[in-house]
């Protein structure tokens, strides 16, 4: 397939080619996998599809099941005007593009590895808190209503024998003195080892199951689905209007990096919430990275997602964590030097 390719490309220096479709769609499918790997760009493909003719009309359904194989924008602005020159052609007699067959599912792990994994990551998770350094950091909280950016609250956090302290500095770029805990609209707290803590705890008694496969920034992680009952359930929850508190039921799910068993992501979702309760639906998403402080690296918290809905009121907090250092106490973090942010998940 790679030999076709070479070919054709070759020959667009020349004169144009006459062509079959079904050899347009097979030099098509063998330059994807060249052009996701960086070996062939867009401009030439697309340049060496100009060498060529079509000796059959090519439909505009072809190329769209192309497209969503991977072809890129310029090869397929090129494919259309093939199209366009080949529409008084006969139509070749082609079946359904069929794609190339997924490569098979890696086998989940047997049943006494996914214990072994558990019981590594609930000892990780357990120690986690323990195990950090006393240490400062930025923390940035994008809050949105009804998915309108209403305010942008910036904070230090400071974690000193595992404790997390929030102080306010700006709301929407403004000086402030307003404790955290005090700040109208949502807020969270516990990422730092308490949320973690209580889904492997074992008070918590979490039911684990294998769900797959995934890699996270690079990562190969085991992905287990986990769900909490309500009498176990540790998890707080408060309607910040009415000051009522509860400790939902939940699922979720943890992703275990394969090398170190420990926890590179996860997900929570409240199950159950009672109707006499304002909140009606009530989500949390954590991810981890590395980060060094003073030259050793740890696994901490680089973003976190929350997201409430309570009848029409849909609230969306997007933090973010930077500037990680050392605690002393005459530690300051330096704000106005903040790394961008990552884009936003959809």
């Amino acid at each position: 397939m790679r030999i076709l390719a070479a070919l054709l490309w070759c020959s667009s220096a020349f004169a144009q080619t006459a062509i079959p479709v079904d050899k347009l769609i097979e030099f098509m499918r063998s330059s994807i996998p060249l052009i996701k790997q960086k070996q062939m760009t867009d401009n030439k493909l697309a340049d060496s599809v100009k060498g060529y003719k079509l000796t059959q009309k090519l439909e505009d359904r072809v190329i769209e099941e192309l497209q969503q194989e991977g072809l890129p924008p310029k090869t397929v602005a090129a494919l259309r005007a093939m199209a366009a020159a080949s529409a008084s052609l006969p139509a070749a007699e082609i079946k359904k593009i069929a794609p190339p067959a997924p490569p098979p599912e890696e086998p989940a792990p047997s049943v006494e590895k996914q214990r072994q994994v558990l019981d590594a990551a609930r000892e990780y998770a357990v120690a986690y808190s323990s195990s950090l350094p006393n240490f400062i950091c930025a923390q940035s909280t994008k809050r949105y209503a009804n998915h309108r950016l209403y305010d942008n609250v910036l904070a230090k956090l400071t974690y000193y024998e595992q404790h997390e302290k929030y102080d306010t500095i700006t709301v929407n770029d403004r000086l402030t003195n307003a404790p955290y805990e005090k700040l109208n609209g949502s807020i969270s707290t516990g990422e730092f080892g308490s949320m973690l803590k209580g889904i492997f705890e074992p008070q918590t008694a979490a039911d684990f199951s294998w769900s797959s496969w995934k890699t996270v920034h690079g990562r190969k992680s085991y992905v287990f689905k986990f769900e909490v009952d309500q009498a176990h359930s540790r998890w707080e929850i408060e309607d910040r209007q009415t000051h009522t508190k509860i400790s939902p039921a939940y699922y979720g799910f943890v992703w275990i990096d394969e090398k170190d068993n420990s926890v590179v992501e996860f997900y929570m979702k409240a199950k159950d919430l009672p109707s006499t309760f304002s909140i009606t639906e009530a989500e949390s998403r954590l991810y981890y990275d590395t980060v060094e402080i003073s030259g050793m690296p740890f696994v901490l918290p680089s973003r976190a997602e929350m997201h409430l809905l309570a009848g029409r009121d849909d609230q969306k907090n997007l933090i973010t964590f930077h500037n990680y250092q050392k605690y002393s106490a005459d530690a300051t973090v330096k704000f106005d030097d903040i790394a961008p942010e990552p884009p936003e998940k959809k």
